[in-house]
């Protein structure tokens, strides 16, 4: 199975820094769709966590009765999640799925279901896990992705990408597997993290006025953005 990449350490191989640097970021756009709706949750579970930086980002904003757990099915992740772990932020190797009892006000799945074969098997037995739910969804798909020969494959090769979408199949991809949608936006990361590498350095521009233009067709064309959903 493409899954086994997280266990046995391919990933952390590819991957040395786990993505930590987007972390205090991701959990900005957490906060942002919390405070939009005015939610304020007790209980708080990351499904994928990774290293587990998102949460410990998120405990400093969210209020201080506020209990905060980490799934994930990586030794490898968890080992890093081990020191950071207090009172009220906690993390556990495993697969939420398995867990008989477990409900939580908020589940945040980011970034995690484009990586997985059965992404709908995965969604379906989520759904019973908590009430309100947060996905981060990335976009590949976009004309100068498709145009550029391996610009797909780069995705899957670098970070286990193996199911690419658009805004509107993202969503869905989260419908036909039974959730309802009740808000999103788009989430700018080639925008608002520094650029690391050329490509990226020179689409900056274009990508910054076309946004400010036309959202969707900064998304469609360019790239380089990703969807924060919030659903039920």
């Amino acid at each position: 199975m493409l899954e086994n990449a997280y266990i046995n350490g391919e990933y952390l191989e590819k991957n040395p820094g786990w993505h930590i640097e987007e972390s205090p970021w991701k959990a900005l756009q957490i906060e942002r769709m919390l405070k939009k709706h005015n939610l304020t949750p007790q209980t708080i579970c990351e499904v994928g966590c990774g290293v587990g930086e998102v949460l410990k980002e998120l405990q400093k904003g969210v209020q201080d009765d506020c209990i905060l757990w980490g799934y994930d099915i990586s030794p490898q992740a968890i080992s890093f999640c081990t020191p950071k772990a207090n009172e009220r932020l906690h993390f556990k190797l495993a697969d939420i799925r398995q867990e008989q009892d477990a409900f939580f006000d908020l589940l945040l799945v980011l970034d995690v279901f484009e990586h997985l074969e059965d992404c709908f098997g995965f969604l379906r037995a989520l759904k019973s896990k908590g009430q309100n739910k947060i996905f981060h969804i990335p976009l590949d798909i976009s004309l100068q992705s498709v145009l550029r020969p391996n610009g797909l494959l780069y995705t899957r090769d670098a970070y286990g990408h193996i199911h690419y979408y658009t805004k509107e199949t993202a969503i869905r991809t989260l419908q036909d597997a039974g959730y309802e949608v009740i808000d999103y936006f788009y989430t700018r990361r080639a925008l608002e993290i520094p650029p690391e590498n050329l490509k990226r350095k020179i689409l900056l521009l274009p990508r910054k006025l076309l946004f400010n233009i036309h959202q969707d067709l900064a998304a469609r064309i360019l790239g380089g953005f990703s969807l924060l959903v919030l659903a039920r």
